[in-house]
């Protein structure tokens, strides 16, 4: 019969000990909660801070942004240029930052895509799933939201 506390716990927990009393408890790397009752679920992060690279394209929700008026390329052309951008970054060509600067199509290129904390229910589904499952320091693989599509870097 095996025992319940040598099976793996979900991503973001530790076991603990508890001085005071010597039982064991569960805390959650993410928020420092504790408990008693071994966790089921992967921890939850409750905030985490991401940066990302906006293209948007001719059927992007607002189709207009700081960069350009009027946007008028392809789905396919958004994300050829984003690909490029993942590319220039992955291979350390360019900085995120940097690469956010010059080319995102959101507000946010003015602080290198930086979007600051954020919480579950505060992003598009899309992007909230993505940016969630990312550990820090992680570049996401492309995501479309209605927006156009982004690349996530996971920074908090």
């Amino acid at each position: 019969m095996s025992n319940d506390n040598d099976a793996p716990l979900p991503e973001g927990w530790e076991m603990r000990t508890s001085r005071s009393t010597g039982m064991t408890y569960f805390l959650n790397m993410y928020t420092k909660k504790s408990q008693w009752e071994r966790p089921e679920a992967p921890a939850d992060p409750g905030e985490i801070r991401c940066s990302h690279i906006l293209v948007k394209h001719a059927e992007s929700r607002r189709p207009t942004s700081w960069r350009e008026q009027n946007i008028t390329r392809t789905k396919e052309e958004a994300m050829d240029l984003l690909k490029s951008y993942r590319k220039q970054i992955v291979s350390t060509d360019a900085p995120f930052p940097e690469v956010a600067m010059k080319y995102s199509d959101c507000s946010s290129a003015k602080r290198g895509g930086d979007l600051g904390m954020f919480s579950r229910g505060q992003m598009q589904r899309a992007f909230e799933d993505e940016a969630f499952k990312l550990k820090v320091g992680q570049l996401s693989k492309p995501i479309e939201t209605d927006s156009g599509f982004h690349i996530i870097l996971r920074t908090v």
